[in-house]
C-alpha cells in the first residue's frame, strides 16, 4: 500500500536556467542597464568623493579615521550607497520582467514604481546588510544563509509594495529553497567582484594621471560596475518570479501586469 499523505516531489528552483536566462537578458539589454544604472551610481559616487575623497570612493585609496568627521563620512556614504543600490535594483527588477515577456523596454516607465519603493528598500536594504555582515563574521556561512534569506526582498517591495513588510515576505517566499537560492547568488556575486576588480584596476590606472584622469576614472568606475550590479539584480528579479510561480501559481505576465 501507498500512503496517500505523501507529499509530491518539491518543485525544483532550476538555478541553471534562471542564471542562463539573467546572462541572457544582461547581454540582449546591456546597454540600457548600464544606463539605468549609470546615473544614480554616479551620483552616489560623487556624493561619496565629495564627503570621503574620490580616492576612497573608488576604492584605490584606504578609508582613514584621523577624526571623528571622517567616521561619519563613512557612514553618510554607506548609507548613499545603500540608497543608490535600492534605486539601481527597483529599476532593474522592473526592466528584467519586460525584458523576460519580450516586452519593449520603457525605461521612463519604471521611475515612479522605483522612486515609491525607495524608503523601505533602503532602510531595509541597510539592515539586511548589517545582519548578513555580523553572521559573516560568525564563520561565514550564517552570513550567506542570512542573504539567502532575505534576497528578494527588492522585487517583493516594488512589485507586491510590500513596504516594510518585504523582510517577512521574503522569509515566506524563500523557505525551503534557500541552498539552490544561495548558490545562484554566489554566481552572481563572484560575477560582481571580478567585474569590480577590473573596474578598480582601470580606474587605478587612469586615476593617477590628476584631475582629468579622475574624473574618466569616476565615470568608467560608475558605468562598469552597473554590470555587476545589473546582473545580481536581474538574477533576483528570476528567483522571486520563479518563487511565485512555485508557490502561488503566479506567472511572469501577472507580476509584471502590475506595471501597465
Amino acid at each position: 500500500m501507498t500512503d496517500a499523505t505523501t507529499q509530491q516531489p518539491k518543485a525544483a528552483l532550476g538555478v541553471g536556467s534562471i542564471i542562463s536566462e539573467s546572462f541572457s537578458i544582461l547581454f540582449g539589454n546591456f546597454i540600457k542597464v548600464v544606463i539605468i544604472g549609470f546615473v544614480p551610481t554616479l551620483i552616489g559616487l560623487l556624493i561619496s568623493g565629495v564627503l570621503s575623497g574620490f580616492g576612497v570612493a573608488l576604492g584605490v585609496e584606504t578609508q582613514t579615521f584621523d577624526s571623528p568627521g571622517e567616521g561619519i563620512a563613512m557612514v553618510v556614504s554607506f548609507i548613499i550607497n545603500m540608497v543608490v543600490y535600492s534605486v539601481t535594483t527597483a529599476l532593474l527588477v522592473q526592466l528584467a520582467y519586460d525584458a523576460k515577456l519580450a516586452r519593449p523596454v520603457q525605461i521612463g516607465r519604471y521611475v515612479g514604481p522605483a522612486m515609491s519603493a525607495v524608503v523601505p528598500l533602503a532602510v531595509i536594504s541597510i539592515v539586511v546588510t548589517i545582519l548578513v555582515g555580523i553572521g559573516m563574521m560568525l564563520l561565514i556561512v550564517p552570513g550567506l544563509w542570512i542573504y539567502a534569506v532575505f534576497s528578494v526582498i527588492a522585487p517583493a517591495i516594488v512589485i507586491e509594495r510590500a513596504g516594510f513588510g518585504g523582510m517577512s515576505r521574503s522569509r515566506a517566499l524563500t523557505k525551503e529553497y534557500r541552498w539552490p537560492i544561495l548558490g545562484a547568488l554566489i554566481l552572481a556575486l563572484i560575477c560582481a567582484m571580478l567585474i569590480n576588480i577590473v573596474a578598480m584596476f582601470i580606474v587605478g590606472l587612469i586615476a593617477i594621471i590628476g584631475t582629468a584622469g579622475m574624473v574618466i576614472a569616476v565615470l568608467l568606475f560608475a558605468a562598469i560596475s552597473t554590470i555587476g550590479v545589473g546582473f545580481l539584480s536581474i538574477i533576483v528579479a528570476l528567483i522571486y518570479a520563479r518563487l511565485r510561480e512555485i508557490k502561488e501559481g503566479v506567472s511572469v505576465d501577472q507580476i509584471a501586469s502590475v506595471f501597465d
